[in-house]
């Protein structure tokens, strides 16, 4: 038995929009520069 289906959903293959991609790129490096600056302020206090 197949799953039921909603409207909308027949589009199985595309993919996520530019603006949601451009979000989490966004948000990602934000996020690492905050994890890397935070890694080298610790490096940097323990010496």
């Amino acid at each position: 038995m197949s799953e039921p289906t909603r409207p909308g959903d027949d589009k199985k293959t595309s993919s996520p929009p530019l603006s949601r991609i451009a979000i989490w790129v966004i948000v990602g490096g934000i996020g690492l520069y905050l994890v890397i600056t935070g890694v080298v302020g610790i490096l940097t206090k323990a010496q």
